[in-house]
């Protein structure tokens, strides 16, 4: 080990469980703000007609599928700032929020520019022609933004990692408050419409990277400029994280584009299913990501046993919760869908998918805490592999099989989510239980080592130095 190596304390491993709640429910606020911006666009631009609310709608759905490969890459950054933590290696954390941010402002650039290239194609895809060419606009403005947006997001995992998850959270929550003002502001004040929400959405995504540039810099420690090591760890990591996020999103918009064929009742029914299952799967996500941190940590430390612990806890926390969304699900479906709607065929057949919902609540806990409990691990490659497979394999197939050939619509679709998330849950905690998670484990622990002799032995200890004042080991 290099000198004055020294592991973290990491005093909540015995009991992790107030760890991963302090951890987790700042995450999941944050989850839920990135959702309301664009639901905040489409409640005020509703007022305007069916073209406009349609627009933004796609366009809101066109942005998210743009940037989603950027935000699933730029999760390593937390994993990797979070075992240097553990291992006791604050030098390495300003090298890889560097390494971060200088990929987010790359794949920033190239999502812009695939965002205006995509605008171009968007009118001709709608059958409204007025619809496309506000749903391009929107776009447009939406894709300028594109860099800061994962700017934010390199920020904000590099906190996490850190154990700061208020500050995200705060940032967030900032962003939602100036977009609600801006939104009625520019849409109706300014007279720009679906133009004005995309510009808001804009300002409040720099409003969240400025605020988290804030935290940064009086929190620390400090960015620092990347190695090309640092940054193909980051790519390491991250490219089966982004290209995991972009295709099991694939299965799923064909999974949208096969109910939408089969008739309105069937994506209305999906729609309202899934919004339900939103409040089950976010905050269960936020556990995950929390226990992806502190398995991180302890796989820095070189305390494996602690990993354990954490997905034990984590699993508990999770499906506790999921297990009591799904409960609910099971007793009030029906009474839960007449919430949305007065069509008594929509009303049923939603009923119908919440059954389905309720019987994998407690696989899709489990499924999230394994993910990315290996994820902290640093095994990214087989869980990613799962993911696609799964997602590929279960969902669009049994969609066609069920919906289709057999007339059972999106009834079909679900039972292809379940057959998914039951089949991904299984693999991955058996993969777990194994120990087959070990080997990336110590690969992780020995790019750091590497990284750390490196580091002491150049230029670069001042850095190292200056963050140690900003770490608390624990």
């Amino acid at each position: 080990m290099p000198p004055n190596h020294r592991q973290a304390d990491l005093r909540w491993i015995d009991n992790p469980v107030p760890e991963l709640a302090r951890l987790a429910w700042p995450i999941s606020v944050s989850m839920l703000s990135h959702s309301l911006l664009t639901l905040a666009d489409t409640l005020f631009v509703g007022r305007l007609g069916a073209a406009p609310l349609a627009a933004v709608s796609l366009g809101g759905v066109a942005s998210f599928a743009l940037l989603c490969f950027g935000w699933g890459l730029l999760r390593a950054v937390k994993v990797l700032v979070a075992q240097g933590v553990g291992a006791g290696r604050p030098s390495v954390v300003p090298a890889f929020l560097g390494a971060g941010l200088l990929l987010a402002l790359g794949l920033g650039a190239l999502t812009a520019v695939g965002g205006l290239a995509a605008a171009l194609v968007l009118p001709g895809l709608t059958a409204d022609p007025e619809t496309g060419r506000l749903a391009a606009g929107y776009l447009s403005v939406r894709s300028l933004g594109a860099p800061l947006v994962l700017v934010a997001v390199a920020l904000g995992e590099a906190r996490q990692g850190l154990s700061d998850a208020r500050s995200p959270m705060l940032a967030n929550l900032a962003a939602n408050l100036l977009n609600l003002v801006l939104d009625p502001l520019l849409i109706f004040g300014c007279g720009l419409g679906v133009a004005g929400a995309a510009w808001s959405t804009v300002v409040a995504n720099a409003v969240a990277a400025g605020l988290l540039w804030r935290f940064q810099v009086q929190q620390g420690p400090r960015w620092a400029l990347p190695s090309a090591a640092h940054v193909a760890s980051v790519v390491r990591v991250g490219l089966p994280l982004g290209l995991q996020f972009l295709l099991e999103l694939g299965a799923f918009t064909l999974l949208v584009a096969i109910l939408a064929g089969i008739s309105n009742v069937d994506l209305a029914a999906h729609q309202i299913a899934l919004q339900f299952c939103h409040f089950s799967f976010l905050p269960a996500l936020a556990v995950g990501e929390a226990a992806s941190v502190l398995s991180a940590q302890a796989v820095g430390a070189n305390r494996d046993a602690g990993v354990r612990i954490v997905a034990r806890h984590a699993l508990g926390l999770a499906i506790a919760y999921t297990g009591a969304c799904g409960l609910l699900f099971a007793a009030a479906a029906r009474p839960l869908a007449a919430l949305f709607t007065t069509n008594e065929a929509v009303r049923d057949l939603a009923a119908q998918l919440l059954y389905v919902a309720a019987a994998f609540q407690v696989f899709d806990g489990a499924n999230i805490v394994a993910r990315c409990v290996l994820r902290g691990a640093g095994d990214v490659r087989y869980p990613a592999a799962v993911g696609v497979l799964t997602a590929w394999v279960c969902t669009p197939p049994l969609t066609l099989g069920l919906g289709i050939s057999l007339g059972w619509g999106a009834l079909g679709g679900w039972l292809g989510l379940c057959a998914e998330i039951v089949l991904g849950a299984g693999v991955l905690w058996w993969r777990f239980v194994k120990g087959h998670w070990r080997a990336a484990a110590e690969r992780s622990r020995s790019a750091l080592a590497a990284d750390g002799a490196h580091t002491l032995g150049g230029s670069s200890w001042r850095v190292r130095t200056r963050a140690q004042k900003h770490l608390r080991p624990d």
